[in-house]
């Protein structure tokens, strides 16, 4: 009966998270003097790019910053989520392990330090992709499939990682920390570990690759 009390009230805290970015959605159209395009000809497109080119040297041209420091201050980073997010994947894949180890020893004090590692992974999860995450303009489509995936793996590493906290206090407090529910914790933390690699690589991905980020390359400041 406690499994199954349990098993519920994941469930019921799963749908949670599934709404990340405060609900707004990257790239989004403004829905105020919307027009229907025309066919644009091959000047028109030219036209356009330089547009486009002119939008993203006046969005640089916007960010400065104090050449007289080595360490830059929060201020002049276009976007915080790089600072926090790095805390978020350590965390998780660090409680993933320990909670792997723990399945063998079952110790009771490694349990509640992997519980608290676990929480502020979470919670720096919850925060990078809600209250710091960009968003962003003028991508490209290849570079929205990309952005489409890192953030499929991000709610899925915010929905495990919250289903495992819940299931590693129900360890602690009612199974009190019995094998077969730090073996059920263990398999959680692996999905949140997984998920939380793919969403740091397919963030790599476009940082590196599709240049987005850097300088606040197609960001929207929103946060000045």
């Amino acid at each position: 009966m406690k499994t199954a009390l349990t098993l519920l009230f994941c469930l019921l805290l799963v749908p949670i998270a599934s709404h990340a970015h405060g609900g707004k959605k990257h790239d989004e159209e403004k829905q105020s003097n919307v027009e229907v395009a025309p066919i644009t000809t091959k000047s028109d497109s030219m036209t356009s790019e330089h547009d486009h080119e002119a939008m993203m040297a006046n969005q640089n041209a916007g960010m400065t910053h104090d050449e007289s420091k080595v360490t830059a201050g929060f201020d002049e980073f276009p976007s915080l989520h790089p600072l926090i997010v790095h805390f978020a994947i350590v965390l998780i894949v660090v409680a993933a392990g320990m909670q792997l180890l723990n399945v063998l020893l079952v110790k009771r004090e490694l349990a509640w330090i992997i519980t608290l590692i676990l929480l502020v992974g979470v919670l720096t999860a919850w925060i990078a992709a809600n209250n710091l995450h960009p968003h962003t303009e003028g991508l490209n489509a290849h570079a929205k499939l990309v952005l489409e995936e890192h953030d499929k793996w991000a709610d899925w590493t915010i929905n495990s990682g919250i289903v495992a906290l819940v299931l590693q206090v129900a360890n602690l407090f009612v199974y009190k920390g019995k094998r077969w529910a730090s073996g059920l914790v263990g398999i959680v933390l692996i999905i949140s570990a997984i998920s939380v690699s793919l969403a740091g690589h397919h963030g790599s991905q476009l940082t590196h690759i599709e240049g987005i980020g850097p300088q606040g390359k197609f960001l929207e400041m929103e946060h000045n």
